[in-house]
């Protein structure tokens, strides 16, 4: 009878074994979907504010036309993308493209002057911080996700229930490259 006993304890706490750690999964796998939900409330705020900077933009320099329209595709094409490679890729164009914006700018002193181009840049700049925040938060969860699928024993558990790696945010190639500083 003690040897029973003994059997259905050990069974018992093997099943709530394997409960908790799929459950930890499942909490991992949330946060990085949670995390990957911040990035993307992050990336329309950045969206939402580039046709106002392009329109401020347009009242100074309007022949400056084809530079302004090429942001307002970069912008298209970056909400489309819905995995974290092709989004960052999508994401880089757009930064090159904002950044052809503020170039723009830089060839017209009233426009620089401008309280609501100010504004705007300032917005733009603060958003810039919150997405590199939110980019990093999402890179944090992954690696905690995928630190869990490869070690002993939730990898057992996660082989069983399907869990997946998730893919890191990684930044685009152009963006890698030195920062270049003109005075």
């Amino acid at each position: 009878m003690t040897a029973i006993l003994i059997v259905l304890a050990l069974l018992l706490l093997g099943v709530l074994l394997v409960v908790l750690i799929y459950n930890s999964l499942v909490v991992k796998r949330n946060a990085v979907d949670n995390a990957w939900s911040q990035i993307d409330v992050q990336l329309k705020r950045r969206h939402d504010l580039i046709p106002n900077l392009v329109r401020t933009v347009q009242g100074y320099a309007a022949h400056e036309r084809q530079t302004l329209e090429a942001v307002l595709a970069a912008r298209a094409a970056a909400a489309q993308p819905a995995g974290p490679e092709r989004r960052a890729q999508a994401e880089a164009t757009l930064s090159t493209a904002i950044g052809g914006v503020l170039a723009i700018a830089e060839a017209y002193p009233h426009l620089r002057a401008s309280e609501n181009f100010a504004a705007l840049q300032e917005e733009l700049a603060t958003g810039e911080n919150r997405i590199a925040y939110a980019r990093q938060y999402y890179n944090d969860a992954v690696l905690a996700y995928n630190n869990a699928l490869h070690t002993i024993p939730s990898n057992l558990v996660a082989g069983l229930t399907g869990h997946r790696e998730r893919e890191y945010f990684r930044t685009a190639d152009p963006e890698r490259g030195p920062v270049e500083v003109r005075f």
